[in-house]
């Protein structure tokens, strides 16, 4: 039997600006997205109909889905492939539900990567892009998994330029955070795009590049969920985290470190006081 295995990392808005909203509600935004070396994986393999399995420490928060996006991947592919939409999916969710940091987007950009694979199909990058996008407006940039600067609502992808060497710290206090939500209640505001279009090697320069963007809905994020300013509040007070900054929509946040060890240091402290939460030390690819 075929089995394709394939990483579903997670995302990290490392700002977001929300520039403007088109006449049809969807809002333009400007961010810079990283990827990690962790998050969820998607396992398919040969079966005679479609089907989902869901493992992992989050499984339960998806087990009342009635049509997982991963399913909604499988059928749009197969369909844009001219083949029956028979596999076996295997999805193994270890980060958050509703978290900003793309789970869902990730599982459907692995979906769409491990059926091609599994399927021998080769459907164009141009008609793949267009399926992603239906899917979700993470999704293209998910699909990509790399460094990227993100525009539009989502759909204009530019390679970010090179970056320094990023040791990140993802915490979430359990609790999930609306997207729809956090859009509805945010100031009406908008901020002028800052994307980054040079070079930065050094840590220090980049923290500071950082330092002068942000993330819009953070504010109204924290109003909704107030744990998620605690987390902010934890990450922002350990002397070597450089950067505590809101990934997305939240309530996922994110401590910026020079190594791995002061990452780990930060988060067994952080952990020993609030073991209800959730970490992953990692790195952006």
């Amino acid at each position: 039997m075929s089995v394709v295995s394939v990483q579903a990392p997670a995302k990290v808005n490392l700002y977001l600006h929300v520039t403007g909203r088109r006449p049809d509600g969807y809002h333009l935004l400007d961010s810079l997205f990283v990827f990690t070396t962790d998050g969820d994986v998607i396992r398919v393999c040969d079966d005679e109909k479609l089907s989902l399995k869901i493992t992992g420490a989050y499984a339960g928060a998806l087990a009342g889905e009635n049509d997982n996006i991963v399913l909604k991947a499988a059928r749009m592919l197969a369909q844009a492939g001219g083949v029956s939409p028979n596999a076996g999916i295997t999805l193994e969710k270890n980060l958050p539900v509703a978290s900003g940091i793309g789970g869902g987007s990730a599982d459907a950009a692995a979906t769409l990567k491990a059926l091609s694979q599994l399927w021998r199909l080769n459907v164009p990058a141009d008609e793949l892009q267009k399926i992603a996008l239906n899917l979700g407006a993470d999704v293209p940039s998910c699909l990509a998994s790399e460094a990227v600067q993100v525009s539009g609502i989502g759909d204009v992808l530019t390679p970010a330029p090179r970056l320094p060497e990023l040791f990140i710290l993802l915490v979430n206090p359990n609790k999930p955070v609306s997207t729809p939500a956090v859009f509805k209640s945010r100031r009406p505001v908008f901020s002028e795009a800052a994307p980054f279009t040079r070079d930065i090697a050094g840590f220090d320069e980049f923290v500071s590049a950082l330092e002068r963007r942000r993330n819009d809905l953070c504010e109204a994020a924290c109003l909704l969920e107030p744990d998620v300013g605690k987390v902010l509040q934890s990450l922002s007070g350990e002397p070597h985290c450089r950067l505590a900054r809101m990934s997305g929509s939240g309530g996922t946040c994110f401590g910026l470190f020079s190594s791995f060890s002061d990452a780990a240091a930060c988060c067994e402290k952080i952990r020993s006081i609030h073991p209800e939460w959730w970490f992953l030390n990692t790195q952006a690819v």
